[in-house]
């Protein structure tokens, strides 16, 4: 029987990183899936290991400390939500396949979330070509829970420049999403 290809290593920082960090991990994808109002359908066990298999595969990501590596999963956690939505979108408009719903108040509850979150999605994207470090601050904050203080060790810069970035970018996305 032949061998089975196995697949590639994860950085050594990843794999090291993860089990130590994994409780603290699930209780931030717990935090946002639940609090952040984020009805995906997405389970903190489910993104985190989602996170993770994709942060495995990213290869040659040299992560040296807790805030590279926070800073990375945010990054990660963020396009499994998305790439969660769209596919789940996309099922909703198309497909051959008979969608029964077992519980009405399943699909009231889910409403028009998907759609936030791709125009969250849409509106990080366009500040990304003003300034990327700002969607590093959103993505480091938002979906990492990292303070002031990681944020700034993890980017280079002090907390005060963090805070003018959170405040700048809350201010440019609230103009983008027209709020």
């Amino acid at each position: 029987m032949p061998a089975r290809a196995q697949p590639p290593a994860a950085p050594e920082s990843v794999q090291a990183l993860f089990p130590a960090l994994y409780n603290e991990l699930r209780r931030l994808a717990r935090s946002k899936l639940a609090g952040g109002g984020r009805h995906t359908l997405l389970d903190t066990h489910a993104l985190v290991h989602e996170a993770f298999l994709r942060m495995q595969n990213g290869g040659g990501v040299s992560l040296n400390d807790r805030e590279h590596f926070m800073a990375y999963a945010a990054s990660t956690m963020r396009s499994v939500v998305i790439d969660f939505v769209r596919r789940r979108s996309a099922e909703r408009r198309g497909g051959d396949v008979e969608h029964v719903t077992l519980d009405t108040r399943a699909a009231q509850v889910l409403g028009g979330n998907d759609d936030e979150i791709l125009a969250v999605h849409e509106a990080l994207q366009t500040l990304a070509e003003v300034d990327p470090r700002l969607v590093r601050v959103v993505e480091m904050r938002y979906f990492a829970g990292l303070n002031d203080l990681e944020i700034g060790a993890a980017l280079g810069v002090t907390d005060r420049t963090v805070r003018r970035d959170w405040e700048r970018a809350r201010l440019l996305l609230s103009q983008m999403l027209g709020r």
